[in-house]
C-alpha cells in the first residue's frame, strides 16, 4: 500500500505557503513603508521565512524590503530575546525595537505596580512607533485559530487614525482580492499567516528545518500551579510565601510577556514530537498558556481595539 500521508500534507503545506508570499507581496506593492513584526517568536520566524522566500530571483535570497519591528515589553523572555538578535544578525536585516519601558518613562504607559503585565501595554508602544516610523502596514505573525477575536480579523485588517480595530469597519475580501488603500494616519495589519493553525506551523517547522528558541522544547522547570496553568518562577513572577513549587518538564507553546506566559508539561524535544501532540491537543495555545486571556472572553477583543496587534 501505497503511503500517501506526506504527499497530502506537503501540498497543504504548499498551498498555504503559496498564499502567504501571495500577501506579503501584495503588501510591498499596495503598502507605501510595511514592516515585519518579528518577535523571535515561532509565529513570527515562519512568517520571516515566507518572507523572505517571497523575495527571491531565480533561487538567489533578495534583501528584505522593509525593516523587522519588535516591540519589546521588557519581561520577556532571555533565551527568545537572544534568538531574535542572533537571527537579525544573520540575516543582517534592520530591526527596529519599541520599548515599553521608554512609553513607561516618557508617561503614556502607567502600570499599577512594576511587576503588572506588560503585554496589553505594547498596544500603546507600537502606535508610538508606527507614527514615529510612519509605518503604513505592519505584517503580524497572527492566527484566526488562536483566539475568538482573531477569528474575526481580516487578513488585511484596518485600522483608524487612533490605530483602533473595528470588527464591523472591515473591508470585504472576496476572491483574495486585498483593498489596502489608506487615509493620512490610517494603518493597515497583515496577517499572512492567518489561515494557518498551530499543527501547520509545526509542521512548516519541521519540513523548513526553521531554528527556534530552546524554550519551545522540552526542558525542566520550576513553575507554581495557578488557575490551571502552570506559572514559572522567575525574578517578574516570584513564588508566593504560601505557594508550592515544584520542578517539571514543560515546554512553551507561545512566547510573551514572562508576567502572563506559561509553559505547558511535555517531554517533547523534537519538532516531530511536538507535531504528535499538537496534533491531539484540544485547548487552544493563547487559552492554555495565557494568563491574560483569561480575565474575560473579550480581553483580546478589547485589546485590539485599543491599538493591539
Amino acid at each position: 500500500m501505497t503511503n500517501t500521508a506526506q504527499p497530502l500534507q506537503d501540498g497543504h503545506l504548499d498551498w498555504l505557503e503559496a498564499e502567504s508570499i501571495h500577501i506579503i507581496r501584495e503588501v510591498v506593492a499596495e503598502c507605501e513603508k510595511p514592516a515585519l513584526l518579528f518577535s523571535g517568536g515561532k509565529d513570527s520566524v515562519v512568517l520571516l521565512a515566507l518572507a523572505r522566500k517571497a523575495f527571491q530571483l531565480q533561487g538567489r535570497e533578495l534583501n528584505l524590503p522593509f525593516p523587522l519591528v519588535h516591540i519589546d515589553t521588557g519581561h520577556n523572555y532571555p533565551e527568545v530575546i537572544a534568538f531574535r538578535d542572533q537571527q537579525v544578525a544573520k540575516l543582517n536585516a534592520t530591526l527596529i525595537v519599541g520599548h515599553v519601558e521608554d512609553s513607561i518613562n516618557k508617561g503614556t504607559v502607567v502600570l499599577r505596580k512594576a511587576t503588572d503585565s506588560r503585554n496589553a501595554a505594547q498596544a500603546v508602544t507600537l502606535l508610538e512607533t508606527i507614527e514615529e516610523h510612519g509605518f503604513s502596514a505592519l505584517m503580524g505573525g497572527a492566527r484566526r485559530d488562536e483566539e475568538k477575536a482573531r477569528a474575526k480579523e481580516r487578513i488585511f485588517s484596518f485600522r483608524d487614525e487612533f490605530g483602533q480595530w473595528d470588527p464591523k469597519a472591515q473591508r470585504p475580501e472576496l476572491w483574495s482580492l486585498y483593498n489596502a488603500k489608506l487615509h493620512k494616519g490610517e494603518n493597515m495589519r497583515v496577517f499572512p499567516i492567518s489561515n494557518w493553525t498551530e499543527l501547520d506551523i509545526w509542521q512548516y517547522i519541521a519540513r523548513e528545518k526553521l531554528e527556534l528558541p530552546s524554550i519551545y522544547y522540552a526542558h525542566q522547570r520550576e513553575v507554581v500551579r495557578k488557575k490551571g496553568l502552570l506559572v514559572p518562577v522567575t525574578a517578574i513572577t516570584p513564588k508566593a510565601a504560601n505557594d508550592s513549587s515544584e520542578v517539571l518538564s514543560v515546554r512553551f507553546r507561545t512566547v510573551g510577556d514572562i508576567s502572563c506566559t506559561c509553559p505547558v508539561a511535555s517531554t517533547a524535544a523534537t519538532a516531530l514530537e511536538i507535531i504528535q501532540e499538537t496534533a491531539v491537543v484540544e485547548i487552544s495555545e493563547r487559552s492554555a498558556t495565557r494568563l491574560d486571556d483569561q480575565v474575560s472572553e473579550a480581553a483580546m477583543e478589547q485589546r485590539k481595539k485599543q491599538g493591539y496587534f
